[in-house]
């Protein structure tokens, strides 16, 4: 199944490292014009920037913190200055645990953060591109295992959030179908990315394998194949669905 996105304009948020970095080197190569966007990973977007205009694609890095509106606005503007007045594709990527704490130990200001990034970003992003987004447009969101399953240890604000994209995505597909704009998500489960290398340790990234029945963890090239797929026109009867993509950890 060849999957063709010739000229399809579209923003990956949090697209440096990991996942979002692996969706903008595939979307590039199903012939998209790919917006790489960062908040710290500088180096890290631009890079992935040079290896798609060296294979002969078209990308573009933008830094935006997504949790404030007003950099939000000002990363559509740029997009819209270097494509066009039209935003193909959104994949909300952008999210993070920032950091493991039991219950009896979480802030105020750790749950604020958590929601900010994982749930406010989703809604802002999507607020500020809807205007430039027209009739088959594709959004899709990136939720988590730990929506299903409340997370792994000192991860339940994560987990939390991540079931508040799970349920927004839903919301935003009945919405959004009135003007053929298609709403879904990805959850992915346990994933060889920077993010395990910084919020858990060997020992308990070891004891999730042993959860997986394909007895392995997943690249960011099988969560991207998703991720293009539902952007895809080979999707187009896909509305509001949350698609587990987790080696069988999670048989919903």
């Amino acid at each position: 199944m060849k999957i063709d996105l010739m000229n399809k304009v579209a923003l990956i948020t949090g697209a440096s490292t990991g996942i979002g970095r692996s969706t903008a080197r595939m979307m590039a190569e199903c012939g998209a014009k790919v917006v790489v966007h960062y908040n710290s990973s500088e180096e890290a977007a631009y890079q992935i920037v040079g290896e798609i205009t060296a294979g002969g694609g078209d990308a573009l890095a933008v830094k935006a913190d997504v949790t404030n509106k007003n950099e939000i606005g000002a990363m559509v503007q740029q997009v819209v200055k270097k494509f066009g007045p039209k935003i193909d594709i959104l994949v909300n990527n952008a999210g993070g645990l920032v950091q493991r704490m039991p219950i009896s130990e979480i802030s105020e200001a750790v749950i604020d953060e958590v929601f900010d990034l994982n749930v406010k970003s989703v809604l802002l992003v999507t607020q500020a591109v809807l205007p430039y987004m027209e009739k088959g447009g594709r959004i899709i969101n990136i939720s988590s295992i730990a929506a299903r399953n409340g997370g792994g240890t000192g991860a339940v604000i994560y987990a939390a959030a991540k079931g508040a994209v799970n349920t927004m995505t839903r919301g935003m597909a009945k919405e959004l179908i009135n003007r053929g704009i298609l709403v879904n998500a990805v959850g992915p489960g346990v994933i060889r990315t920077p993010f395990h290398d910084k919020y858990t340790t060997p020992e308990n990234y070891q004891s999730m394998l042993k959860t997986i029945p394909l007895e392995r963890d997943g690249q960011p090239e099988e969560i991207a194949s998703a991720i293009i797929f539902l952007a895809s026109e080979h999707a187009s009867f896909f509305v509001g669905e949350v698609l587990d993509v987790n080696g069988g950890a999670w048989m919903g």
